[in-house]
């Protein structure tokens, strides 16, 4: 249980660090609870798939995977923001994986 509210408390703090830039620039509520709710539940999931490369390998691919959907329906809208989106994806990852690796096993 303890390593699950670690997770959670990763994943809140990803969603916090993706969602303040979005608040900043004043987009759409639904897209910034979009975003965190999308962090936070990858912060349940990454620390706990293992996979037998280094954690921030993991992430890495673990956090662009899961962000296509999310680009496919951006990508419609505003192709410029497809470049933001991946590499807050690809860094978001990397620390929820480098952070699981750290306080949860």
């Amino acid at each position: 249980m303890k390593s699950i509210l670690i997770a959670l408390i990763i994943g809140v703090a990803a969603g916090l660090i993706d969602v303040i830039p979005m608040i900043i620039q004043k987009l759409d509520k639904r897209a910034c609870w979009s975003a965190f709710s999308h962090w936070v539940v990858l912060g349940l999931i990454i620390p706990f798939v293992h996979w037998d490369i280094q954690p921030w390998f993991k992430g890495l691919i673990i956090g662009e995977l899961a962000t296509i959907p999310v680009m496919i329906i951006v990508s419609q809208r505003d192709k410029k923001a497809l470049i933001p989106i991946s590499i807050f994806s690809a860094i978001l990852g990397i620390g929820v994986a480098v952070a699981g690796s750290i306080f949860i096993c």
